[in-house]
């Protein structure tokens, strides 16, 4: 039985001194904390220009006037409200007590991080080719609670088509935001096609492969039955009776290492931010070391 609890009072305490930070100016909404490259209204300086017609007449500086006996008007820095959309991959290769427990907790964790700077959040669950909105877009600690509530009774199983899921999520935005997909990536389907389509939408982009220690580094000998967690019949060709030895330990061990590092070269290629998380590591470890050596969080 799973203990669904994703996150206590003590872990929101620390987490309110962090914040998500968006590495690229983007457009938004008004009303938030991250900076644009638009100039607005708030009271932090940032510039000068010279006057044009029809400007505010009250934003113009007597004292530059007074020495250059020309008009300057004061620009102010532009804070904007972005859209944080969360997607889980709820298939049945996450549905591990530790594992799915862990991709809820890392969900959760980067959703308060979003509502405390003001962000508008989204928690979005892929199973299939669907990536439905689990409780709409929150805005505020109110929201996100009644989401996390809603989070802790998701269900894990069948199997997930990433890429097709991502690529039809209601309102995906343009230049608002940030999109992180937390997944194994165990996944027959093209997922990279979803991160070329979010690049094109101009999103900033975080990957998070959650594995367990068992699939990073498996202790199986003798004959076993393997099966395929997300095989709906057991005669599936996926499925397979093996006689494991010292040669297929070793062979799985440099395949998965050839996984991770696809995905990693993937990543780097494309200027997205990826990291491989170990399910039982501490859920701070991910955060204010692993993601914040990444800059994702300040």
């Amino acid at each position: 039985m799973r203990n669904n609890k994703i996150v206590d009072d003590a872990f929101i305490d620390r987490m309110e001194a962090f914040s998500l930070h968006l590495k690229n100016y983007m457009n938004g909404w008004f009303g938030g904390n991250h900076r644009t490259r638009i100039y607005g209204n708030t009271v932090e300086f940032a510039d000068y220009r010279e006057y044009q017609f029809g400007d505010d007449i009250r934003r113009i500086d007597w004292n530059l006037y007074s020495r250059f006996e020309k008009y300057f008007i004061k620009q102010f820095v532009d804070e904007r409200q972005m859209h944080i959309q969360i997607f889980l991959d709820c298939s049945a290769s996450m549905d591990y007590p530790e594992k799915a427990l862990f991709a809820m907790r890392v969900a959760a964790s980067l959703g308060f991080l979003a509502v405390d700077n003001m962000d508008k959040t989204s928690f979005k669950i892929i199973r299939g080719k669907q990536a439905d909105d689990l409780c709409g877009t929150m805005v505020g600690k109110s929201a996100f609670f009644r989401g996390v509530g809603e989070l802790e009774k998701v269900k894990f199983f069948g199997d997930s088509d990433l890429s097709t899921a991502v690529i039809n999520a209601h309102s995906p935005g343009y230049n608002d935001g940030l999109v992180v997909i937390i997944s194994d990536f165990m996944t027959e389907n093209n997922w990279k096609k979803a991160v070329d389509y979010l690049l094109y939408r101009k999103k900033q982009i975080l990957l998070i492969q959650v594995l367990m220690e068992e699939e990073l580094d498996p202790r199986y000998n003798g004959r076993t039955f393997m099966r395929d967690a997300e095989a709906l019949d057991i005669m599936d060709g996926r499925n397979l009776k093996l006689r494991i030895t010292k040669s297929h330990y070793r062979a799985y061990l440099a395949a998965m290492a050839d996984f991770k590092e696809d995905i990693k070269n993937f990543a780097t290629s494309r200027g997205v931010d990826f990291i491989t998380a170990r399910s039982d590591e501490p859920i701070e470890k991910i955060l204010f070391n692993r993601l914040y050596e990444l800059d994702v969080i300040r």
